[in-house]
């Protein structure tokens, strides 16, 4: 059964990797780069302080730090926990049949960071917000779907690594939200 699913897996992979081309290789390949996206942080975190103010930004930022550090802590326990090797390590002849565009290639990729962090962020921000920006938790998924969808484009991860990570970022992007909320009740007067 589980050899299986990883055949399976391993197809859906080739079919999603191979979709790509020169053209689009540059694109993604800065999506998939985490630095990318540090405005689109910056613009959250100023969005926390104009709708919450200095004291709750404060509070956030270090619950948004916890977060991720988790994100990734749990991401790495898993990784070597698992110890599956990325597409791009594969030696069975996989390497023959996939695009391969990514500046590196880690270990290990059960599951992926990138999904699992994207998503936590997309989660945690959208609830925040969705008392003042109705569509912005819908946006910020679609981001992290293609942020995602990046590790399989240049040839990091397997589908399976993108689903586990994004189903994990979705809970603890809500564990976080919730604990937020107890914080801000605890410490903050509003």
């Amino acid at each position: 059964m589980l050899e299986q699913l990883l055949q399976y897996d391993t197809e859906l992979f080739l079919y999603l990797n191979n979709l790509g081309t020169p053209a689009w290789d540059n694109f993604w390949l800065i999506v998939t780069d985490k630095l990318t996206f540090v405005p689109l942080y910056a613009i959250l975190l100023f969005l926390i302080y104009k709708k919450f103010g200095v004291k709750t930004l404060l509070l956030l930022i270090v619950v948004i730090a916890a977060m991720i550090t988790f994100t990734d802590q749990i991401t790495n326990l898993f990784k070597h926990g698992f110890e599956r090797s990325r597409p791009c390590r594969e030696e069975a002849g996989l390497q023959e049949m996939m695009r391969y565009i990514a500046v590196r290639c880690g270990r290990y990729g059960f599951f992926s960071g990138h999904s699992s962090n994207s998503m936590a962020a997309a989660v945690f921000a959208g609830l925040l917000f969705k008392p003042y920006y109705k569509r912005l938790l819908i946006i910020l998924i679609i981001w992290s779907l293609i942020v995602a969808y990046s590790r399989i484009y240049v040839g990091v991860h397997y589908p399976l690594d993108i689903v586990c990570g994004l189903t994990f970022g979705a809970l603890a992007g809500y564990l976080f939200y919730r604990i937020q909320i107890l914080l801000r009740k605890r410490f903050i007067s509003e």
